[in-house]
């Protein structure tokens, strides 16, 4: 199996693992009814077992139908499409993908969000990172 990378999906392909991470587990037929305008039942067949080819979704077969499920958890789908982001975006640099979140206008953090970013920071000082 090919070491899974999600910052090479399609968007469709980033659609379907949005569909498996919040579901766990799903039919080609509930990928299909959960994608905006949907292409055809062999296309998401097909875009499900390159997937799997590529190492980012797994199956098990139940009587005939096949029951697809991401690789890596939600949590770590997230950490990586993020440490993606950072290194697009900002160069590698968190203090900037942060300065860029927190000025945002369009974001209203509340008293207690910020607190809890300021425990991360405390803890990650603490840490040495």
């Amino acid at each position: 199996m090919v070491k899974a990378d999600p910052a090479k999906l399609t968007r469709r392909e980033r659609a379907i693992m949005d569909i498996l991470h919040r579901r766990k587990r799903a039919t080609v037929h509930e990928v299909l009814a959960e994608l905006d305008e949907p292409p055809s039942y062999s296309a998401v067949r097909a875009l499900m077992r390159l997937l799997e080819e590529r190492g980012h979704a797994k199956h098990v077969q139940e009587g005939m139908t096949y029951i697809y499920s991401p690789v890596v958890s939600g949590a770590d789908a997230k950490r990586s499409a993020l440490a993606h982001v950072v290194r697009t975006f900002f160069g590698g640099s968190v203090e900037q993908a942060m300065a860029a979140l927190v000025d945002s206008s369009k974001t209203k953090l509340s008293r207690e969000e910020l607190d809890r970013m300021s425990d991360h920071i405390a803890r990650a000082k603490k840490e040495g990172r």
